[in-house]
């Protein structure tokens, strides 16, 4: 089982910047769908992010699309996530998780934030965006 545990949260006004990272015990076996999940303050847990084992495909929420940017460096067992043009509802606690491929890394992690499926998840890092 992968383990996971993400850094890089933090403060930051509106329209800034903040990158996260994920370092991953084994992502360089490439055979784990890796995402993002974030959980507001009183807000449901919501799915931010898929990558791909290979890291050619990545699929993104329709509320980040456009400002965020997901990747991974196999060499360095990490995955990131870059965000940019922040707002204060990106406000949260974010978390990366990882699931062995079943039906598809896009099926697969939507389930794995349903609790459908099983998997690794990190500690979380906070960030918060001010106005």
């Amino acid at each position: 089982e992968e383990k996971l545990a993400e850094s890089g949260g933090g403060l930051v006004q509106a329209g800034g910047s903040l990158s996260l990272s994920c370092a991953a015990s084994r992502l360089s076996d490439s055979t784990y769908c890796m995402g993002w999940f974030r959980q507001g303050p009183g807000k449901e847990r919501e799915w931010v992010a898929t990558v791909y084992p290979t890291g050619s495909s990545i699929y993104y929420a329709d509320s980040v699309k456009g400002r965020f940017t997901a990747s991974k460096d196999k060499s360095k067992n990490t995955l990131y996530l870059q965000m940019t043009s922040l707002k204060p509802e990106d406000t949260a606690i974010y978390y990366c998780a990882a699931t062995t491929p079943q039906a598809g890394c896009l099926a697969d992690i939507e389930a794995l934030g349903r609790r459908a499926r099983s998997g690794s998840w990190g500690q979380g890092t906070q960030v918060t965006v001010s106005s």
